[in-house]
C-alpha cells in the first residue's frame, strides 16, 4: 500500500518493513537510546508502562540465543504442524526465508547487530497490548533514524532454553517480544493491505 503525503509520521509508517538481512554496522548507542525512548513513550493501561528492555549486541551472545531458540521452536514448530499442517507451513515460509534449524549460525535474529527482549511482570492482563503498542513506536522510531526492524515471536522461546538466565530476567518478568534493529541489507516490497475491513457504523453525513 502507498500514500501520497508530505506527513513525516505517515511517511515513516508507511515504509517500514519487517526486515530480514542485515549488515553488522552497530547503530550508535544515542539511536538505540532513541528507539527506547521512544518505545517508553507508548500509552499502557492505567499508566502502568509494564515494559522492561534487555539489550543483546554482542554477536556470540545474540548467536547462542539464536541456536538455543531454534532448537525449542522446532519442536513447537513440528508440534503445531501435527494439528495444523498447512497453517504452519505458510508461516514457515512468510517469516523464514532461512532454515529454523541449526543450519544457519543466526536462525531467529537474522544476523542483525541488535537484539531487544522485551519483558512484562507475569499476571498483568493487558501487558500484551501495551508492549505491542510500546514496539510498534519503538520500530517506527528505528525507521525515521535510519535502521531497520523486526519483529520476532519466536523470540519467547528464550525463556524454554538452557541459555535464558543469562539474560538476568527476574522470575516475576516473562518475555513478551523480542525486536531486532540494524541496517537492513535488503529492501522487501510491501505486502498487500486489505481495504474492506474498516465498518463506519452510523455515521454522520457531511454538510
Amino acid at each position: 500500500m502507498k500514500i501520497a503525503t508530505d506527513n513525516e509520521t505517515l511517511k515513516t509508517i508507511f515504509k517500514r518493513r519487517a526486515v530480514r538481512q542485515y549488515l553488522q554496522d552497530m547503530p550508535d548507542d544515542d539511536i538505540l537510546e532513541k528507539v527506547i525512548d521512544a518505545g517508553r513513550m507508548a500509552p499502557s493501561a492505567m499508566n502502568g508502562q509494564p515494559w522492561k528492555f534487555y539489550i543483546v549486541t554482542h554477536r556470540d551472545t545474540i548467536t547462542s540465543f539464536s541456536k538455543a531458540i531454534g532448537k525449542v521452536a522446532l519442536k513447537a514448530v513440528a508440534h503445531a504442524a501435527v494439528k495444523h499442517p498447512v497453517k504452519t507451513l505458510k508461516t514457515l515460509l512468510h517469516f523464514s526465508p532461512g532454515p529454523i534449524g541449526l543450519e544457519s549460525d543466526d536462525p531467529i535474529f537474522h544476523g542483525a547487530p541488535v537484539v531487544v527482549f522485551i519483558t512484562s511482570p507475569k499476571g498483568n492482563e493487558w501487558a500484551g497490548l501495551d508492549i505491542g503498542m510500546c514496539a510498534q513506536n519503538m520500530m517506527l522510531a528505528a525507521k525515521s533514524l535510519g535502521l531497520d526492524s523486526c519483529p520476532v515471536g519466536f523470540g519467547k522461546y528464550i525463556e524454554q532454553t538452557p541459555v535464558y538466565h543469562k539474560l538476568g530476567i527476574p522470575s516475576a518478568e516473562e518475555v513478551e517480544l523480542a525486536i531486532i534493529f540494524g541496517y537492513g541489507n535488503e529492501k522487501p516490497d510491501p505486502h498487500p493491505r486489505a481495504k474492506n475491513n474498516a465498518i463506519f457504523i452510523d455515521r454522520m453525513e457531511c454538510c
